[in-house]
């Protein structure tokens, strides 16, 4: 078993990273995950929002990886639960291969918290444990399956990045759109005026 660990922090305050992160996929930068269905969502008596996902992915396995383990097959469906704590202001996702689990086990953990010392910043840890079993050089397996992991940890960061830019975006034209109609009414009256 190989585990590997990252934390990075996002210059953003954690509700906004948090939407983001709700809204991640599809994007252009991991266009391996090309489908997402919410699977049951709820709320809790109290107040935490619980989501359970099945992501459908193109699992970018290094053609070594692929003629090793004998598998030309890479579409793989990705089980996610997902906590959203308003209150104690944490996201913490759980996230687990359904596909090849006798072979190659992926386990997945983010959390995402306000910085402690800067509220318009917010931590994201993650940690990943990888498991190869039942083919020769396992250990090698898993060290690249690491490496594979950590190239998409950064994509999964610059995902975010664009999904902030997407929504921050949308919410200008929202607003902007909003002081037109604003205007356009006060306008007419005041031309009626005259």
């Amino acid at each position: 078993m190989k585990i590997w660990t990252s934390e990075h922090i996002f210059n953003h305050p954690w509700e906004t990273v948090t939407k983001a992160a709700m809204q991640k996929y599809p994007n252009p930068m991991n266009p391996s995950v090309f489908g997402v269905d919410v699977l049951d969502r709820s709320v809790d008596t109290r107040g935490r929002l619980h989501s359970n996902r099945l992501l459908s992915a193109e699992w970018g396995l290094p053609s070594i990886v692929k003629s090793i383990i004998g598998r030309t097959q890479t579409c793989t469906y990705i089980q996610e639960h997902s906590v959203v704590d308003p209150v104690e202001r944490t996201f913490e996702l759980q996230s687990s291969n359904i596909t090849f689990t006798n072979m190659v086990s992926v386990d997945e953990k983010l959390t995402y918290r306000p910085h402690p010392d800067d509220p318009e910043k917010t931590i994201l840890t993650q940690e990943a444990l990888i498991s190869v079993k039942g083919v020769s050089l396992s250990s090698y397996l898993e060290g690249v399956l690491a490496s594979t992991i950590s190239a998409n940890a950064g994509k999964g960061r610059e995902a975010m990045e664009w999904v902030i830019r997407k929504l921050n975006a949308e919410i200008e034209e929202l607003a902007a759109a909003a002081r037109g109609t604003m205007r356009t009414p006060m306008a007419a009256a005041m031309t009626a005026e005259k």
